[in-house]
């Protein structure tokens, strides 16, 4: 008899912890999704709305509305859609309706932005067009020199609270590892009313080619070896947190799958590996975890769930400067070194 691999995230009822995380080649299509949930998916996140996408049609709608007085009757035809909550969202919003009519899993959407604006007018619509949770993804590279730390997280935190006094459906943001205070930044988080984190969000870094003298985007699929920031830190904070943790980047296999729920994540997000090996790599991760289930003896994920994290790892110092320490200091170099 299989082990079953059901989950809850945000208050979701999984049949899998495995997540397809948002990405716009998977989530795109239709078909494809409905491919994803055949092979295996707990649930999708669709690929991100921006939010800079949809605030000129604001400001477009704004300045309508103020000038229509002196406008001619005729052209208030040609004005932006009465609703404004509406305005550029109409796409994303039909690709919602369309993922929960065809879908059994939960369909989560995804807000994308870094500074204040109609976000929880956005989010509202997400949730009256069907999305079962939202996932905020604040995306930002802080280069100001003149806003401290406190000054960008306290404008997050601020986007966040709206959004989720705004909703009745559970809200996840997910998170950069590079904050001054991580853990106290989930606590936050928390305290305005979300009720998961993503960790973490993976920046594109700049490339710069020599040759033509131009600056390009640079997107490359995450490896194995990135799993190790999001599996320290989903470690530190299990137990900490009242939130209910995702892993994102550099998950390959069952097997990291597992080893992401022993440190306290509820669910893991899938898509470097997707992009790779296609859809049927959901399948093959099923069963590897099937698997190890079974020879290991382990009846629930739930009973796996934490067991590794740094308040019950029987080395919890592993999570921590020590474990840097003892790495740097017992490191062999090879033993012809000396004559490379």
């Amino acid at each position: 008899m299989s082990i079953p691999l059901t989950t809850t995230y945000l208050g979701l009822e999984l049949p899998s912890p495995i997540v397809v995380g948002a990405a716009a080649p998977l989530s795109s299509d239709l078909r494809r999704l409905e491919q994803l949930e055949r092979e295996g998916a707990g649930a999708v996140v669709l690929h991100s709305l921006f939010l800079e996408q949809i605030e000129r049609d604001w400001r477009e709608w704004i300045h309508h509305q103020q000038h229509s007085s002196e406008s001619h009757p005729e052209a208030l035809s040609y004005l932006p859609a009465v609703n404004p909550q509406h305005l550029g969202l109409e796409g994303y919003l039909e690709e919602i309706r369309r993922a929960r009519e065809a879908l059994s899993i939960p369909v989560i959407a995804s807000l994308n932005g870094t500074h204040s604006g109609h976000w929880s007018e956005t989010a509202r619509a997400l949730e009256q067009a069907g999305a079962s949770a939202i996932e905020l993804n604040l995306y930002s590279v802080p280069s100001s020199t003149s806003c401290s730390s406190a000054e960008l997280e306290a404008e997050q935190l601020e986007i966040v609270r709206q959004v989720c006094s705004a909703l009745s459906v559970p809200v996840a943001v997910k998170l950069s590892p590079w904050y001054t205070g991580l853990a106290a930044m989930t606590h936050s988080l928390a305290e305005a009313g979300a009720r998961g984190a993503v960790l973490f969000n993976r920046f594109l870094q700049p490339e710069i080619d020599i040759d033509t003298l131009s600056t390009e985007g640079h997107l490359e699929l995450s490896h194995r070896s990135e799993q190790r920031l999001p599996l320290r830190w989903i470690g530190l904070l299990h137990g900490r947190v009242a939130l209910d943790l995702a892993a994102s980047t550099g998950i390959e296999n069952g097997r990291d799958v597992l080893r992401m729920l022993m440190v306290g994540a509820h669910v893991c997000q899938v898509v470097s590996a997707l992009l790779r090996h296609g859809p049927g790599a959901l399948q093959r991760m099923r069963e590897e975890m099937q698997q190890w289930l079974e020879e290991n003896h382990i009846e629930s994920l739930a009973s796996l769930r934490g067991s590794l994290s740094q308040q019950r790892n029987p080395d919890p110092e592993a999570f921590e400067r020590a474990q840097y320490l003892r790495a740097l200091s017992s490191y062999a170099l090879p033993a012809d070194w000396d004559e490379r």
